[in-house]
């Protein structure tokens, strides 16, 4: 699973049976989930209507954080790094955002240093995700 912004994989089973996997892969990394928007629920809630699950976890590495924010102390519109699990018909889409494409914006030396080492990490925790069994 890839766009010109995320890249990702897709599991089988739920998004609910794969998020322990999720966040034990990115806490692998270094990242911390700081923030959880059950997108389907706040749809259903609000509007009434029904959508498969779709959860967006923010992630989040400190230390990168606290690098990206000396650089540009605006970047917190930018982050955390969000991960999204939702469902298909297959399973699971897991996808990441890809911190090189969003911080494109940001025209400020360091900045592209700091977000490679984001998309590495991340890309390294999602293969470290092991599918359910």
């Amino acid at each position: 699973m890839k766009s010109s912004f995320t890249f990702g994989m897709r599991l089988s089973g739920t998004p609910a049976e794969n998020r322990p996997a999720v966040e034990a892969a990115l806490k692998s990394e270094g990242f911390g989930v700081v923030t959880e928007i059950d997108v389907a629920a706040t749809i259903k809630a609000r509007l009434g209507i029904d959508r498969p699950a779709y959860l967006i976890l923010g992630a989040c590495h400190p230390q990168l954080a606290h690098r990206a924010l000396e650089v540009e102390p605006s970047i917190g519109a930018l982050l955390p790094c969000n991960v999204v699990l939702r469902a298909d018909e297959d399973g699971t889409i897991v996808e990441a955002i890809d911190p090189v494409a969003t911080m494109r914006l940001i025209d400020a030396p360091g900045m592209a240093a700091i977000s490679t080492e984001a998309r590495t990490r991340l890309a390294r925790a999602l293969s470290r995700i092991r599918p359910r069994h």
